[in-house]
């Protein structure tokens, strides 16, 4: 008896699998009929998220973000450079997101990914333009040298919501960046100063490595939209079948910066862009929760 029963439910469950496969559209608006979706997450909810700093030794500041299965590892490499004559007291960020063929069945071997320029492009404007950075911090001496910051953000697995994690793991990197001291040689030369360096020249600011002053932080949540659906945090499934996707980015003093909008259906109903701002904003504190705690994990860790 007792095989039997089981036997029925296996084929009840292969005839759900059968149809989500068949018909992954009406699959989810049965769900979503009921305010569920198929990962059992209400409509508003996000995915688990865990943000880990330090995470990348060799790194001059480093992150790895986690959002359900969506995992990005962020890590800046610092380097002397020379200002250029329009900003001659600033240094310069440059940022590159990476999708290597291991983080997804869709993005072959030497075929880069056509989402990848798109999130990098969109990660410069926002780090750049959100004044979380002073560039001024990354001067070391006026016209002469400055700091090169190369933030490179790799995509270790993609299940929707890149962007909101590729941005959660810079802005770690930024928190746990510190930039190194540097030593004048004789001839006028700025280096890094290894421990050696700093007993026997002339050092150009602090002795000891510092951390980055950083104004109001970046943080996002992406939106699918369907219908009259709003699903927070879509992932890679959701995304692939759904009609629009909305991305909001708010500080953390909850000024709206930006809203990507890729595509998609032409959104007249505006109370549906209110409704994924009114969600990015709850997101937002949760987000906040976490980097404060990712934080109190780097500083246990120190001591």
């Amino acid at each position: 008896m007792e095989s039997e029963s089981g036997g029925k439910a296996l084929e009840g469950e292969m005839e759900v699998e059968a149809f989500k496969r068949l018909f992954p559209l009406p699959f989810y608006e049965k769900h979503l009929s009921q305010s569920l979706r198929p990962d059992s997450r209400s409509l508003d909810e996000s995915r688990p998220t865990i943000l880990v700093l330090g995470t990348v030794q060799t790194a001059d500041g480093s992150a790895t973000a986690k959002i359900g299965h969506t995992t990005m590892m962020a890590a800046i490499k610092l380097e002397i450079m020379i200002p250029t004559s329009e900003s001659p007291n600033e240094g310069a960020i440059a940022i590159e997101f990476h999708m290597p063929p291991v983080c997804s069945p869709i993005v072959r071997p030497g075929r880069p990914a056509e989402v990848a320029p798109v999130i990098s492009k969109q990660l410069s404007d926002v780090i750049l333009s959100s004044g979380m950075i002073n560039l001024g911090e990354l001067s070391i001496i006026s016209r002469k040298a400055a700091w090169m910051a190369y933030l490179d953000i790799y995509c270790l697995d993609a299940d929707g919501s890149l962007f909101d994690a590729a941005l959660l793991s810079a802005v770690g990197a930024f928190v746990n960046l510190e930039i190194p001291p540097v030593s004048l040689s004789d001839e006028g030369r700025i280096t890094v100063a290894s421990a050696e360096l700093l007993e026997h020249t002339e050092v150009v600011g602090s002795k000891e490595k510092r951390k980055l002053q950083l104004g109001e932080i970046p943080l996002s949540l992406t939106c699918v939209l369907h219908k009259k659906y709003i699903l927070a945090d879509p992932n890679a499934e959701e995304e692939s079948i759904m009609d629009t996707l909305v991305t909001i980015v708010l500080d953390t003093s909850s000024r709206l910066l930006f809203l990507y909008k890729p595509g998609g259906l032409f959104l007249a109903n505006s109370s549906m862009l209110q409704s994924c701002v009114q969600l990015a904003k709850s997101r937002l504190t949760v987000l906040k929760e976490i980097l404060r705690d990712a934080l109190s994990e780097m500083d246990v860790d120190e001591e």
